[in-house]
């Protein structure tokens, strides 16, 4: 009743041909919008230096009487070649304790030595590794004891000083 009717008995609904379908914008944009989620996440754990797919990484200990400078995020070198970085600055009895995370593929070994040295003109404290002769490989965990702390330029101009002094008396 509500429909008109054509003389070859076809309704209006039926005589007008569908739309071809054909990707649209909009299916564009949602493929675009998911596309650029998918990147900032990845961009986001890559630069919060998070792990997704198993660590490459393992985290070693190492003891030193003093730390001043030393900033978590420091990298930690082996003959010039950045292989972690220091992850925690800890106190423990007195002593300095760092948490150094070292990539996978590079094996401390029990007889190494840790120093803290300065980088350039501008101070930049960092953790270099001075290589053992030792076969022995630290495990995840374990704790480096043969380290050598920062010179303190302060320090020995304080001490440089009091001997003046004393010297004087």
């Amino acid at each position: 009743m509500g429909q008109s009717q054509f003389n070859d008995g076809k309704t209006v609904a039926q005589s007008i041909p569908m739309p071809k379908r054909t990707l649209s914008v909009e299916f564009f944009v949602g493929v675009f919008a998911l596309v650029t989620l998918a990147a900032s996440a990845y961009l986001s754990v890559g630069l919060g230096d998070m792990e997704m797919f198993g660590s490459t990484r393992y985290e070693i200990l190492a003891e030193f009487d003093s730390v001043s400078g030393l900033k978590p995020g420091a990298s930690v070198e082996i003959a010039g070649v950045q292989v972690g970085s220091v992850i925690k600055i800890g106190l423990k009895d007195s002593v300095a304790v760092l948490t150094l995370s070292i990539n996978a593929d590079t094996k401390i070994k029990d007889d190494d030595q840790a120093l803290i040295r300065t980088k350039g003109i501008i101070g930049d404290r960092y953790v270099k590794i001075s290589r053992g002769a030792s076969l022995t490989t630290l495990a995840p965990g374990e704790i480096m004891r043969d380290t050598t702390s920062v010179v303190d330029i302060e320090d020995l101009l304080g001490k440089f000083m009091h001997s003046l002094d004393s010297k004087k008396e």
